[in-house]
């Protein structure tokens, strides 16, 4: 009689809906995981990145630009910049929630996908703005 070692705690089981998840992300069943402090860090990285976004749109260009003499188009150009930048940063921050199997994966994933919606209306907001000038 032989047996083969077979770690049960090498592959985690998951629900469908997560194993779902994890394809839509395109991580693989047997990725290798990542820690809940770097899934943590890169979270408060692309909101923080979301947040720079929105600051620099509605709060200091609109007071800043003239004063500083910058033109009127520069302001969309930095925002579809910075949105995409925060679009990918929160892209990368679900996956490795997801990688880190975080508890928390979920609710940030919804939270994510509200702020990568409204981050791609405000990009093509500021596309129709240049295209219109």
């Amino acid at each position: 009689m032989s047996t083969v070692d077979t770690p049960s705690a090498a592959v985690p089981r998951w629900s469908a809906r997560d194993l779902r998840m994890r394809r839509l992300l395109c991580l693989p069943v047997d990725a290798p995981t990542a820690s809940v402090a770097s899934a943590q860090g890169l979270v408060e990285t692309s909101l923080l990145i979301s947040a720079s976004r929105c600051l620099l749109t509605y709060v200091f260009l609109p007071f800043l630009a003239p004063l500083l003499g910058l033109k009127f188009g520069i302001g969309p150009v930095l925002g579809i910049v910075v949105g995409v930048v925060a679009i990918v940063a929160n892209v990368a921050s679900v996956r490795r929630f997801w990688r880190a199997d975080h508890r928390y994966r979920w609710p940030y994933t919804v939270l994510s996908s509200v702020i990568v919606v409204a981050l791609l209306w405000l990009v093509s907001a500021d596309i129709g703005t240049l295209l219109s000038l």
